[in-house]
């Protein structure tokens, strides 16, 4: 139904017909509804298709939380986002904020200014969630990311656990050995990663160790030659992981200049085997 009447009168100088505009009285009714509605009345206000009235029903003093949840469940909102953003009592709600970062319309810089007042585990929620816009993806990593060095013990285990490739590398270079377990089983954890923390110093004999008994890494040669490759290597590992080794590689570990003149001698030995 269109808002707008035309009505025709006569122009009391030339007589001719002329049309005049007004609004549609429908349109009237629904404006002033929306500002005086009772709580249950304005969810069927949050349905309404003219902006204008949505607009109208964010000044009722009698709008709270359920009723602008509903509304971000729908799409084309336009003004409406940045007018739900703009007031101080609409955005004061920690669920609003949550759901306008999702809002796939929802303008980058309200989202990027938004980000970093949300809960860590919120902005987890956020990175797995399927369909969520790739830069917001990337904000709320980075914003996990600057976070970790503050989190206790319990909610990196939980982080090193859950999150996404870029945050486990992240919790991986912290080098905390219980944590460092905890990513070895997360799904997203890549080889190429794990690699690189063992050729770094974060790579402690314990962290090591972790990994060379992790079940899901131990069997990879990847994985094994950066640790026979790191100079702070228990001789165990040398033990368990050379047997079987080609003597090309031997080579190549006894021209190591980082592995140890123990751990060298360990190499030699298992080439005398061959």
């Amino acid at each position: 139904m269109s808002d707008i009447t035309h009505e025709t009168s006569i122009d009391p100088d030339s007589g001719s017909a002329v049309k005049c505009t007004g609004i549609d009285q429908s349109l009237s009714k629904r404006l002033i509804e929306a500002l005086v509605a009772d709580k249950d009345r304005l969810f069927s206000v949050m349905q309404d298709s003219n902006s204008d009235v949505l607009l109208a029903a964010l000044r009722n003093p009698a709008l709270d939380d359920q009723h602008l949840l509903t509304l971000l469940k729908r799409r084309g909102l336009g003004d409406l986002l940045l007018a739900i953003y703009n007031s101080k009592r609409l955005i004061d709600s920690y669920a609003v904020k949550f759901v306008l970062i999702r809002h796939p319309e929802t303008p980058p810089h309200i989202v990027l200014t938004l980000l970093p007042l949300l809960y860590i585990f919120d902005l987890l929620k956020l990175c797995q969630m399927p369909g969520i816009n790739a830069d917001v993806h990337l904000a709320a990593e980075r914003n996990i990311i600057q976070r970790l060095p503050t989190q206790p013990l319990g909610n990196k285990l939980t982080i090193a656990r859950r999150g996404s490739a870029a945050v486990v590398e992240a919790l991986l270079r912290e080098g905390f050995p219980q944590v460092v377990e905890a990513c070895l089983d997360n799904p997203h954890l890549k080889e190429g990663s794990l690699y690189q923390f063992l050729s770094s110093a974060q790579a402690t004999a314990e962290n090591i160790s972790i990994i060379g008994r992790s079940s899901r890494w131990k069997g990879r040669p990847n994985i094994r030659l950066a640790i026979l490759k790191n100079p702070r290597t228990p001789a165990v590992w040398f033990t368990m992981f050379l047997p079987g080794l080609p003597a090309t590689t031997l080579r190549d570990l006894l021209a190591s200049p980082r592995l140890t003149f123990a751990q060298k001698e360990l190499v030699r030995q298992a080439g005398r085997h061959k």
